[in-house]
């Protein structure tokens, strides 16, 4: 068989698939299993899907449309902004002003809440418009990550840091954009994880991984080497034997991209303390919170010391946390590594039982 008739057999093969299931759909139907619901959430995610088109297009185009580059300025972590940073903080701020349903916003690129033109919106977002952006000039993908609170404040009035220091319990809906070869949306909301593919020439995103689980068990390790003088010596021994076992290290440097690979193929992700910071780097609300939901909804673990993140009180809103988080087997024994007299406690099933509680959209 010649190399172009495989090709066109598999062309034939794809025209005679179903169209699919486009988020739209995808959206509605959960909707419908909520009698009460008006609409209001459902839209939200709507204008999230919205905002990650245009920061696709813009990712896409940045090189020639002179995006590229730094901005010049630093966020509140005190971290130096890439221009599309900035660029991504604006159009998902402007989605969700325009979208009407979200009062307030907290996004790593400003340190206060941002309050929207809707104080009778139902909900808050938690925002990491752009992570990894440091990886972008390198051509190296990069993803947002968010996180959706229904508000406690009284609805006409201003929210409160209280409203988004519910908790990662309390979240109604978690996910991540990642723009790579293809860009994908993979959100939960409290019913497992789907991933959604963007089709860019239907201006869509169409269901492409329904209900994922991440395996068990996973050969891969996802860490900064370079920091590894300065992990805890536990931590230290646990990579050395990960070694010994032939585990591949596999490190983007972008949470996004290196926790989806793992998500779906089966590793750890981990972020301890070092010496110099003893509460890691990964932001609590809108990082650790809406990936340790989405590892708990796929039957994964994430932990952070010797808690499941999603018990973590936050201290404020870009508090910082430790983490260790992907396949419940190795999370298992990392925490067996680190935190032996602690590890049963935060089995998987004792896990999966807190992620099963969810919150009225």
């Amino acid at each position: 068989m010649t190399v172009q008739s495989t090709l066109n057999d598999s062309i034939m093969a794809a025209l005679g698939l179903p169209i699919g299931t486009t988020l739209d759909r995808f959206i509605k139907r959960q909707q419908s299993q909520y009698p009460s619901a008006v609409g209001d959430f459902s839209q939200l995610i709507r204008d999230i899907a919205l905002a990650s088109k245009i920061v696709n297009r813009e990712i896409n185009r940045a090189g020639l449309s002179g995006l590229a580059g730094m901005a010049g300025s630093t966020n509140v972590q005190g971290e130096m902004q890439q221009k599309l940073d900035l660029s991504a903080h604006i159009r998902f701020l402007r989605a969700l002003n325009n979208g009407g349903e979200v009062a307030a916003i907290v996004s790593e690129e400003e340190e206060e809440i941002i309050h929207t033109d809707h104080p009778e919106g139902k909900y808050v977002v938690a925002l990491d418009p752009l992570d990894g952006s440091s990886n972008f000039d390198t051509n190296v993908s990069v993803g947002t990550i968010f996180s959706i609170y229904r508000r406690t404040s009284m609805i006409g009035t201003a929210p409160t840091a209280a409203d988004f220091l519910q908790g990662g319990r309390r979240q109604v809906a978690a996910g991540y954009v990642l723009y790579g070869p293809s860009t994908m949306l993979v959100f939960t909301t409290g019913n497992g994880v789907n991933g959604f593919t963007y089709d860019p020439s239907l201006g869509e995103f169409m269901l492409s991984h329904p209900q994922i689980q991440c395996p068990a068990q996973g050969s891969v390790y996802s860490c900064n080497d370079g920091y590894v003088d300065a992990y805890d010596e536990s931590v230290r021994h646990y990579l050395t034997r990960c070694r010994e076992q032939g585990c591949s290290a596999r490190y983007i440097g972008a949470f996004v991209a290196d926790f989806h690979r793992n998500l779906l193929k089966g590793g750890l992700y981990m972020y301890p303390g070092t010496q110099q910071q003893p509460d890691g780097k990964i932001r609590l609300l809108y990082e650790a919170f809406p990936m340790a939901w989405l590892a708990e909804q796929a039957s994964g673990l994430a932990v952070a010391n010797t808690k499941a993140i999603l018990d973590v009180t936050p201290r404020g809103l870009h508090a910082r946390t430790p983490i260790f988080a992907g396949s419940a087997q190795m999370v298992t024994d990392v925490l067996n590594a680190t935190n032996p007299k602690n590890a049963n406690s935060l089995s998987s099933q004792s896990v999966l039982q807190h992620s099963s509680v969810t919150v009225a959209k």
